[in-house]
């Protein structure tokens, strides 16, 4: 049972500003994906007695951050992206917890920030709408390095597009996401921003992007996590959450 709900809607307006208005406009379910990325990395936290040492993957603006930092005062996160403009934004929008030293900010792409992470050394890898972004063998080695650096014992958290089995439900899918573009994005005069993301699902939809439900699963089992749980779904989103076994 997840951690009663949060005013996240109040929180998120009040810090991230318009860039989370306008998110939860284009694509509300990826705004709710985030919160659910929070809650479940604060029921995990519930049983800790001590901080818990957060790994955050593609901080962006900030959104998944803020979810993580409003729902559990235990985390100590390392938010990691490699794109300097969206990072700036964040580090303004989350100054105060980067004051409190509850927040810390890393450059570098996923697999090299991972990469110098100490082996068995953080209690949960979150992340939301950041792997779908990889090619599926970046992907790959993500994930094993996610493996190593949690302690055991720790919990991988990401809350995503994962494309369904069925080829024709996902394609009705799609074709639901960018009617909805349509008719939200030319009333608010941001044409640019519907090309954009247009552009972007194409990408996503790649078969050398993909995330595929059965494929994507299988790839967290092989790499050695254990309770991997696909939960949540709504339409082409889910929460999918996984352990790494205990010694």
């Amino acid at each position: 049972m997840m951690t009663e709900k949060i005013p996240f809607d109040a929180i998120f307006s009040g810090v991230i500003g318009q860039d989370y208005e306008l998110l939860n406009l284009i694509c509300p379910l990826a705004t709710q994906m985030s919160q659910l990325v929070g809650l479940a990395a604060a029921d995990y936290a519930v049983q800790a007695t001590e901080n818990v040492n957060v790994v955050e993957l593609g901080g962006g603006t900030g959104i998944t951050t803020l979810a993580l930092l409003s729902a559990s005062d235990k985390f100590n996160i390392l938010s990691i992206d490699n794109e300097p403009v969206m990072q700036k934004q964040a580090k303004q929008h989350l100054d105060e917890w980067v004051k409190q030293e509850r927040l810390a900010f890393c450059g570098d792409d996923a697999l090299t920030a991972l990469k110098n992470i100490a082996t068995s050394s953080v209690e949960i890898v979150a992340t939301a709408y950041t792997l779908h972004n990889f090619l599926n063998i970046y992907r790959k080695e993500v994930i094993q390095e996610i493996y190593r650096i949690l302690k055991p014992g720790g919990q991988f958290i990401n809350g995503d597009r994962y494309a369904l089995d069925d080829l024709d439900k996902q394609i009705r899918l799609i074709q639901n996401e960018v009617s909805g573009y349509f008719k939200v994005l030319p009333q608010l005069d941001k044409l640019d921003v519907m090309e954009h993301w247009i552009v972007h699902l194409f990408s996503d939809e790649s078969e050398n992007h993909i995330m595929r439900e059965a494929v994507a699963l299988a790839e967290l089992s092989a790499a050695g996590f254990s309770q991997i749980n696909l939960t949540n779904r709504r339409e082409v989103n889910a929460l999918v959450t996984a352990i790494k076994p205990e010694l």
